[in-house]
């Protein structure tokens, strides 16, 4: 018997449960059939508006809008080695 005849034939014999179970490691185990470096239109429209709002705009140092949300530099750095 075929490989995938016997997986099919082994699949047939399983419970919802069970079938819902395999689905989910075959998920982990597959990738995804669309290409996850496309962008979505949402984020092509995101990335040109930015782009747009740069060319008349100077850049906000990164510090400037860390203290905005109360923060520093080194808190980020601290943020960025907690789990």
């Amino acid at each position: 018997m075929a490989a995938d005849t016997h997986a099919h034939h082994l699949l047939d014999q399983l419970g919802p449960d069970q079938l819902a179970a395999v689905i989910h490691l075959l998920e982990t185990m597959v990738p995804p059939e669309e290409d996850s470096d496309t962008l979505s239109p949402a984020e092509a429209k995101a990335i040109a508006e930015a782009d747009e709002w740069s060319k008349h705009n100077d850049p906000i140092p990164h510090e400037q809008v860390l203290a905005e949300f109360g923060l520093s530099v080194a808190d980020w750095e601290t943020m960025s080695r907690e789990p």
